[in-house]
């Protein structure tokens, strides 16, 4: 296990006993100085947003690891296109190898990064622009692509720009953790940072039995805002080398799979596939936006055919970064991803409301 893994795992104190106080004081300690540069780099930034040329969607979470804000703003983008709205992501392209600001014309996932990729892929015409510096990926939205609306993925945390929705995902079954700032817990900035969310969106909602519980804390700490449940769900699977056919759910029923991801939360990826009545041999965990090498990918590979599967299955992220390695060609061992779409599970239509509130008329 990987450094970060056992922080994390301090972090969210999972390791207990007196064997690691030593070091929850030590990062303890860390915390207060991390909680004042926050604070500091907040007032800063906050005190003279940019006042945008166009309405800002901010889809962002307040504690460190995923908590599905892709798909989310897959959905977001592709429901206000519907609506006759011109819009573009933003996304900061994490672990890209390319360091210049992008608009996704032309680019790999070596170029963008695999949130981003998979987003570009999927959103067609819906420019997906890349760039650390949000400002200035925003004004090329506007003066480029002419949109009325921009989408800040990862946005919570982007205090410069002013913006018309503030979207917050929260883990349900791991909710805020200890509600401890970093390094000491996984909140990224204090729990007051939460009053300028108005939405929260609970994701994976069908995996956790404490919704009531959360929400009653989020309540107590921004009544104004509105809370809806959420979960992932699976409508299909493609093989790698023919992406453009998506099968049927049931297809792979009864049949028996090794799995693989690089993820943040790679077990409710695994729960997924379980509930698609499919008998899991093994499940290969890779840290969240691992690279995979050749070697990696033929090891599973071999290790599936070894024990006799039927499929190797992976998530669309996870796919996105093996374009350039070889995959076995027809005959071979199957490797499937799996397509999941955000759904609102609880008020949808207040959910839909509530984004096309920000329009005038």
């Amino acid at each position: 296990m990987c450094l970060a893994k056992h922080l994390y795992k301090i972090a969210t104190d999972e390791y207990r006993g007196m064997a690691f106080l030593p070091v929850k004081a030590f990062l303890s300690v860390l915390s207060v100085i991390y909680r004042v540069i926050v604070k500091i780099l907040a007032g800063i930034y906050g005190l003279k947003p940019l006042q945008p040329a166009c309405k800002v969607i901010s889809v962002g979470n307040i504690t460190l690891g995923g908590t599905g804000k892709t798909v989310l703003v897959e959905l977001i983008a592709y429901y206000l296109k519907q609506n006759s709205h011109k819009v573009a992501v933003l996304t900061r392209g994490y672990k890209r190898n390319i360091k210049n600001p992008s608009d996704g014309a032309g680019q790999e996932y070596d170029g963008m990064g695999d949130e981003p990729y998979m987003l570009k892929r999927k959103l067609g015409n819906i420019p997906v622009l890349v760039d650390k510096n949000r400002v200035r990926s925003l004004n090329l939205a506007v003066k480029k692509f002419g949109v009325d609306t921009v989408i800040l993925d990862d946005g919570l945390q982007q205090w410069r720009i002013k913006k018309d929705l503030e979207i917050t995902l929260i883990d349900s079954v791991r909710a805020l953790g200890n509600k401890k700032i970093l390094p000491r817990g996984i909140l990224r900035e204090p729990l007051s940072a939460l009053k300028r969310s108005d939405i929260f969106v609970l994701t994976k909602a069908d995996s956790s039995k404490a919704t009531e519980e959360i929400s009653a804390f989020l309540n107590k700490i921004n009544p104004k805002a509105q809370i809806f449940l959420s979960k992932h769900e699976p409508t299909g699977l493609y093989d790698l080398r023919n992406p453009g056919a998506v099968l049927g759910l049931n297809v792979f029923a009864g049949k028996k799979a090794v799995l693989f991801c690089g993820i943040a939360d790679p077990d409710y990826f695994k729960k997924t596939v379980e509930g698609l009545d499919i008998n899991i041999i093994k499940s290969f965990e890779f840290i969240d936006h691992y690279r995979y090498s050749q070697p990696n990918l033929d090891n599973i590979i071999d290790f599936a055919l070894k024990e006799k599967a039927d499929l190797v299955v992976t998530t669309e992220k996870d796919a996105s970064r093996l374009d350039k390695l070889k995959i076995p060609q027809e005959g071979g061992l199957p490797i499937m991803a799996l397509v999941v779409k955000f759904k609102i599970t609880q008020n949808e239509y207040g959910f839909y409301n509530r984004l096309l509130s920000i329009y005038p008329g």
